[in-house]
């Protein structure tokens, strides 16, 4: 072969061979895509009615009822009606007798019932036995949110029963 030929070649084969490997589909490294906590979405409560507490229970001390604003929901509004009984609940006594404390609690403020460290309230009604309430809470974000109906007495040799009906609309 030519010298001339070779020379001339052998660029155009190293050119070849460089264009190959450039035209070559390198893969991309896999990414795995990871939503925001805020980009899950899930039912929006808005619009629903949820039953909260419906009973009838004896209290000697205090009465604990706990329950869940779900994700999403703007504007909670807790409403319900409860009366206090000496004795048995068809009896209502209309004097200080039946008398019960109301609150409603977020966690922390829960947490300070509990222990029995003073601490603000969302709401309370003090020594009442016939009591209506209506309530907005805080919108939850994008995680439910617990609170904690809480009915309390002072101990007594007397029997008091409450009976409560509360609802939540979203």
């Amino acid at each position: 072969m030519n010298r001339n030929v070779r020379t001339g070649i052998l660029p155009l084969i190293l050119a070849a061979l460089l264009l190959a490997s450039a035209c070559e589909k390198k893969k991309a490294p896999q990414v795995e895509e990871v939503a925001a906590p805020a980009e899950h979405v899930s039912p929006s409560p808005v619009g629903t009615r949820q039953m909260i507490l419906h009973k009838t229970f004896p209290i000697k001390t205090s009465a604990i009822f706990p329950f869940e604003v779900p994700a999403h929901a703007v504007m909670p509004h807790l409403q319900g009606h409860y009366k206090s009984y000496i004795g048995q609940v068809s009896v209502q006594s209309t004097d200080e007798s039946a008398n019960v404390d109301f609150f409603i609690l977020n966690e922390e403020q829960h947490v300070d019932f509990v222990r029995g460290t003073p601490s603000e309230t969302l709401f309370s009604a003090a020594t009442s036995h016939d009591q209506d309430v209506s309530v907005s809470l805080p919108g939850s974000q994008d995680l439910p949110v617990k609170y904690y109906l809480v009915f309390r007495t002072t101990p007594t040799t007397e029997k008091k029963v409450v009976q409560a009906d509360f609802t939540m609309d979203f």
